[in-house]
This record gives C-alpha cells, sequence and structure tokens, in this order.
C-alpha cells in the first residue's frame, strides 16, 4: 500500500546511513498490536462507509458474475482498480474457469390424478449448475417422489426413465437457532450427489426441492455435482411445487413436462485478485484477508460474496486512513470460481504450495453479512489464549466470541488449511441468510449497513492482529481428505 516515509526529501545529505537512521524508527513506531490501535482501528471501520460504497458499486453497476460471464470479468477489473486506488499492490492471477450459460428453463405438470381437462400447472425452477439439457422442445416423463437416498436406494428399480424429486425441506428451526450451516449442509448434500446419483441409476432429469427457508416460491440455484458421462438435466424447484408434486403424487401418477437448455461451454480465461500491504520487517510472512468474486446468475449476490469481498477490500481502506503498516503482508485475495469449481483457490494453492509454511493465517468472510458475533478459527487449543486482547476490542461491537475448532473447511481455504494455514471465518448472523441465498432475492437492499461496518471491524481488526503477533499460534492440522 502506498504509505510514504514523510519528510525524507527534507533530509540533509546524510548518506544512507543517516537516512537509515531516520526511516527505521519511524517503521518501528506502527502501533503493532496495541489495544489501543486495536480499538482505533474498529472506530474507524465503524465510522466508514467504504465497504457499503464498494457494495453497491459491485451490484448495481455490474450485476450477477457467474464465473466465465461478462460480469465476472467487470468484476475482476472493478476490484482490482479499486485497490490500485488505495496503493495496493495488485497482481492479476489467471485462472481457467468452468463456463456454464443458463438457457430458457420450465416445467409444467402435463398429468396427473384428477386433472380436469386441459389444465396443466406451472412449475416454478431454475436449472442447477452443470446440468445438463433436454431437447429443445424439452421432455415429458414420470415424476418419482422421494425423500432421502435411502429411499433412493430401497426403489432403485423404478429409477429408469424418470424425473426423480429429492424432496428433503431446509431445517429452518436449526437456522433458527444458530446452526443454518448445518441445516444448509444437510440439504446441499442432495443437491450436489441426487443428480449424479439419479443420473447412474438412468433417471432421465433430476430435481431437488430448494436448499433455503423463507417458502415464498423462490428457486435456490447451485451446482448439481453433474459429470459429463452422465449430465442429465437437473433443477432445483420451489419448496412449494415440491410439495405440490409430493401431495399430487400420494394421488396417482405425475407427469411433468421439462424444458432446460443450459449449456456447457469450454473453459474461460478469468483470475483472482490479489492486493498486497507490504510487512515492514516480516514482508515474507502472509496474513490473507478475502471473499470470492463470482456470483451466481441469478442475482448480483449481495451477501454471496460481494459484501464480503467489499469487507475485506475496506481492511485496506481503513489500515490506510489510520496510515498503520502491518509487520506482515497483508494479502487481499478476491477469489474467482468458488460457486461452481474452486478453480481460483486450487490455481493458488498451486502456485503457494512450496510457501505455505509461510502463511501465517488466512481469514475468509463466506456466510453472509449479517451481524458478526465474533471468529471461528482452526488454531491449536494452546494458542485460543492469544487471542484475548483482539476479543477484548471487539467486544464492545458484541463481536468478542471466539470459536476454536479443528477444521473450519471454509470455502477458498480449505485446501491451505490442510496445507497448515490456521483459517478464520467470521460469525455471523445466518438464521435468514438462506431465504435468499443463490436466488434472485440476493440484492443490495438485503444488506444491512450497520452489519456491513461491524464485519468490516472485525475483519480488519483480525487482520491487523494477525499480521502483528509476536507469538506463533501453531500451524493447523487438518487431515488431507
Amino acid at each position: 500500500m502506498n504509505f510514504p516515509v514523510r519528510h525524507l526529501r527534507r533530509l540533509p545529505m546524510l548518506g544512507a546511513i543517516a537516512a537509515t537512521l531516520i526511516v527505521t524508527p519511524a517503521l518501528a513506531a506502527s502501533p503493532g498490536n496495541d489495544p489501543a490501535a486495536l480499538v482505533k482501528i474498529r472506530d474507524a471501520a465503524m465510522t466508514s462507509d467504504y465497504a457499503w460504497q464498494r457494495t453497491e458499486d459491485m451490484t448495481d453497476l455490474i450485476g450477477p458474475r457467474l464465473s466465465g460471464s461478462p460480469g465476472a470479468a467487470a468484476a475482476v477489473t472493478q476490484v482490482a482498480d479499486a485497490m490500485r486506488k488505495l496503493g495496493a499492490k495488485v497482481t492479476l492471477q489467471p485462472v481457467k474457469v468452468p463456463h456454464w450459460v443458463r438457457g430458457i428453463e420450465t416445467g409444467e405438470l402435463v398429468d396427473y390424478t384428477g386433472r380436469p381437462a386441459g389444465i396443466t400447472q406451472r412449475i416454478v425452477l431454475t436449472a442447477l449448475g452443470g446440468s445438463g439439457a433436454t431437447p429443445v422442445d424439452g421432455l415429458v416423463a414420470p415424476v418419482l417422489v422421494l425423500n432421502s437416498f435411502e429411499e433412493l436406494k430401497a426403489r432403485s428399480a423404478e429409477v429408469k426413465g424418470k424425473i426423480v424429486l429429492f424432496d428433503v425441506a431446509f431445517d429452518q428451526h436449526m437456522a433458527d437457532r444458530g446452526l443454518a450451516g448445518p441445516a444448509y449442509g444437510a440439504g446441499s448434500n442432495y443437491r450436489r450427489n441426487g443428480p449424479r446419483l439419479a443420473a447412474e441409476l438412468g433417471a432421465v432429469g433430476a430435481l431437488v426441492r430448494s436448499v433455503g427457508g423463507a417458502a415464498y416460491r423462490l428457486p435456490h440455484t447451485g451446482s448439481s455435482g453433474l459429470s459429463d458421462d452422465a449430465r442429465i438435466p437437473a433443477a432445483a424447484v420451489t419448496a412449494e411445487d415440491a410439495m405440490l408434486m409430493a401431495r399430487l403424487a400420494k394421488r396417482g401418477p405425475v407427469k411433468l413436462k421439462l424444458v432446460l437448455t443450459p449449456k456447457n461451454l469450454p473453459d474461460a480465461d478469468s483470475f483472482n485478485v490479489i492486493a498486497d500491504l507490504p510487512g515492514t520487517d516480516k514482508p515474507e510472512e502472509i496474513v490473507i484477508v478475502s471473499g470470492h468474486l463470482d456470483s451466481w446468475d441469478l442475482s448480483p449476490g449481495a451477501h454471496d460474496d460481494a459484501a464480503a469481498v467489499a469487507s475485506a477490500m475496506a481492511v485496506f481502506d481503513v489500515l490506510k486512513k489510520l496510515d498503520y503498516r502491518p509487520r506482515r503482508t497483508i494479502r487481499f485475495i478476491a477469489w474467482m470460481n468458488e460457486e461452481n469449481g474452486m478453480r481460483g483457490a486450487s490455481t493458488y494453492l498451486a502456485a503457494e504450495q512450496a510457501n505455505t509454511a509461510k502463511h501465517f493465517g488466512a481469514i475468509e468472510s463466506d456466510n453472509g453479512v449479517g451481524r458478526p458475533f465474533g471468529l471461528r478459527a482452526s488454531v491449536t487449543p494452546q494458542s485460543v489464549k492469544l487471542f484475548a486482547s483482539l476479543q477484548a476490542a471487539l467486544q464492545p461491537i458484541g463481536a468478542g466470541v471466539f470459536q476454536r475448532q479443528d477444521v473450519l473447511a471454509t470455502g477458498d481455504l480449505a485446501g491451505l488449511e490442510r496445507a497448515g494455514v490456521p483459517s478464520f471465518a467470521p460469525i455471523v448472523d445466518t438464521a435468514n441468510y438462506f431465504d435468499i441465498h443463490h436466488t434472485p432475492a440476493d440484492t443490495l437492499d438485503k444488506v444491512d449497513p450497520d452489519s456491513l461496518r461491524r464485519n468490516v471491524a472485525l475483519m480488519a481488526a483480525t487482520a491487523w492482529y494477525l499480521a502483528n503477533m509476536e507469538q506463533p499460534i501453531g500451524r493447523s492440522s487438518v487431515p488431507a481428505p
């Protein structure tokens, strides 16, 4: 970052040694992890709208940013330019990404027991990432409603030639009680693996009940896990339509006309956006602060993950305004292709494989920017006590919780974590996050400005704290998959 050493031009011609004697104390005067410095970082973040402005730019000016799309390319340019304006050293790391394009997507119930003559019913759905295509005119097939993988196995002889619907409800009760992550994991398991397993048994199509709460007839997209050797049409249907088909199936056979025309195009060229604020005396050691730049194509992805990227960008803005220089290098990364391939993360890991021991810690925000309560961290049990000062600084904004876990497995950081890099993730309120997750409703108006500022304060204080810690925090010990 462009934090110029002041007054060097005023120095008399004392030679290199004299200049060094004057410059070195200036660098040494950096406040490090003095509690007062952490308070200043927190308070500066809480009075700044920088992250909101960057979120607004990304969502309102660009919109959706699926890998390989013009929106993703525009976001690379926009974020890189913004980081250069902050004086950061910016690198665009080339990444080959999947290029999947959504086409026409319609569903219509054309036959079922008790159907009045001339009546059909529209089914609200959206193609899953990586879905195969139906014929242009669509396909008509019976619907087989299943409630679990165990039922799929038990009724495997019935699957061939059917459109399989996995009707598994999102557990909102878990989400309401702070367990939205496990609730999402259970549901997304059917989205990722259900279509593939159905295809292997001869299904001609697959549907999954949308993984999310607030049943307002919103379809939630996401990756399907399908491969080229069995890429059947696959879509997410709204909770209401999944329940409708389940009720009709109890009356008798149900037939659905499905039209999906997505395309899987050749891989496209894209980039991770990397920006460095060099450390003063340990520049070779790296602290990552990050979010992922891509979004699904249904919405601008305000919570997932534009506002998190903007929060990470704002770390540099806060430190620049305070003229604070970290001991270790703070590295901002806007990861590309988290949503449907993780290519950005794997590219970075491959490039840094020999240098992972120099990564002191890594932060990623990818659970929306609801009210933050603190941090999850894959640090050693012995090092938890080292974060007491950070917790104290964040407690006044209600973000002082520190939860140690053996494994975070947080999106783009999972590979670095397996390589031993301690990982950190904000603990945020996700009770309603999955209401809009991967839907057309993930728009800027859903972001609360105050919660966003609190996320910036949490990320900025944490990045600064890690960059200036005196004691080693130990290496993560995540087993290889």
